[in-house]
């Protein structure tokens, strides 16, 4: 069974991207504990992270490593 047919993702947008049309979405997946990640313009496909990855890339981000 797929992550969407047990929960569907509800994704969202930071309120820094305004309402821009070049957004990163992120989304909780409940059945993995991870985050899937889009772009606002191509809705219907998303990348998944473990919970791991995504806290390690999120740490990166604000440490200025990336």
């Amino acid at each position: 069974m797929s992550e969407t047919s047990q929960r569907p993702l509800l994704f969202r947008k930071s309120s820094y991207s305004a309402n821009t049309a070049n957004c990163v979405e992120v989304a909780e997946v409940a059945a993995t504990h991870g985050v899937a990640v889009r772009d606002s313009k191509n809705p219907g496909g998303h990348i998944s992270f473990t919970s791991a990855e995504w806290h390690a890339f999120v740490s990166d981000l604000k440490s200025d490593k990336l």
